[in-house]
């Protein structure tokens, strides 16, 4: 029986049950002080002004857009090449959608694509950091400058990233940046997200839309107070609250955050040096940047030289104990988007990238030896098919 490798997993200490379990002791389980502590320890470990955490990473990239306060008659720009949330949110609220594709060595938004996809109707740019590598974002910020667009940073893959001197999320070069805290991300709390900005009006959106667009602040009341127990509903918000005993698992993970990307920069690193030269397979170039805290270690195989196909490919791994996993169809493929226009052709490079992927297990529990072991078991498979 092969032990199974996923291509992600969470790392649970016990000291993180035991502040969960401080948490279960308590009298708040949910709209208590952990959520603003949490809040705090993510401004100061980025460098943002503001924090507000929320239910999921959707659930940030829905708050951020929201708060931009758009038209519907207004665009947003992403990548093909990312989860389908980064699109979604903007459908959410109403606004178009259009891509830019991506740069082959990094797979990140290409600023030139960028360029020539930015129009009239563009008001925000959603960059995704994907497999944790930081976008090129100085040039994406001069661009979008130019077009008076706002930047929402996707960096749901990227907390503990670096870019240009300062953390993701430090929002240096972009107005908002949108977290995911899911079990197979660098930091978890079970699901949950957060936007960090430096602007107090976005901060007060991102607050009022998180729990249904209701304040109980007197001071921002449209009238008096009947009594205590008063508080108006403003604007038309969500349930995107996150408990307390998530966020005590945030605190008790952003200690040790700086672990787990270390270690995954290891990792990285034997995957690089025991897959190097394998014809047939090729890894992205930014997979030696010591400024990445790796997400995911995506795999780019050529299957028209292999006697092979990828779901073949899947089948034989997953017999040897690798469950892994494609990041990501491209989103103007899928159903939904094609209705809107959208379709094969429009983007190659994001659609050349998606045949080729495999993403390897990453996460801080495995050893060395088993990333060798995993890198072998992929070399023996890739070589025994080579035409």
């Amino acid at each position: 029986m092969h032990k199974v490798y996923s291509y992600g997993r969470q790392s649970i200490s016990r000291g993180d049950i035991r502040e969960v379990v401080k948490v279960l002791r308590s009298p708040w389980l949910t709209q208590g002080p952990k959520v603003a502590e949490f809040e705090r320890a993510l401004c100061t470990y980025t460098g943002a002004k503001y924090a507000v955490a929320v239910a999921n990473g959707t659930a940030a990239l829905h708050l951020a857009i929201l708060a931009l306060g758009l038209s519907p008659d207004k665009e947003v720009i992403t990548s093909p090449l990312t989860f389908v949330a980064s699109a979604n949110c903007a459908r959410y609220a109403g606004l178009s959608v259009n891509f830019s594709d991506i740069d082959e060595g990094t797979a990140c938004m290409d600023p030139v694509s960028l360029s020539k996809q930015i129009g009239p109707r563009t008001r925000a740019i959603v960059p995704v950091h994907f497999a944790g590598r930081p976008c090129r974002m100085q040039e994406i910020a001069t661009l979008a400058r130019g077009a008076g667009a706002y930047i929402i940073e996707d960096a749901a893959h990227a907390i503990g990233s670096d870019y240009s001197g300062s953390k993701v999320g430090s929002c240096a070069f972009s107005d908002m940046t949108a977290f995911s805290f899911h079990p197979v991300k660098t930091l978890t709390t079970g699901e949950g997200g957060a936007v960090t900005t430096n602007d107090g009006h976005f901060h007060e959106k991102l607050v009022l839309l998180r729990n249904h667009g209701i304040t109980k602040d007197p001071a921002k009341f449209s009238g008096e107070s009947d009594g205590p127990w008063y508080y108006e509903m403003q604007e038309l918000g969500y349930n995107y609250r996150i408990t307390d005993i998530q966020a005590a698992l945030g605190l008790s993970q952003l200690k040790r955050v700086q672990k787990f990307v270390a270690r995954r920069r290891e990792i990285v690193r034997v995957y690089r040096k025991e897959l190097s030269g394998l014809d047939g397979c090729s890894l992205l170039s930014a997979d030696d940047d010591p400024h990445t805290a790796y997400h995911l270690f995506p795999i780019l195989v050529d299957f028209s030289r292999l006697t092979i196909s990828r779901k073949k490919m899947f089948e034989l791994l997953e017999a040897k104990g690798l469950r892994l996993q494609v990041h990501y169809i491209p989103i103007h493929l899928q159903p939904y988007y094609r209705a809107l226009g959208f379709g094969p052709g429009m983007f190659p490079r994001a659609e050349a990238y998606y045949q080729k992927t495999i993403s390897l297990p990453l996460y801080p529990a495995l050893s060395d030896g088993e990333v060798k072991k995993i890198a072998a078991i992929v070399r023996t498979l890739v070589a025994s098919h080579y035409a």
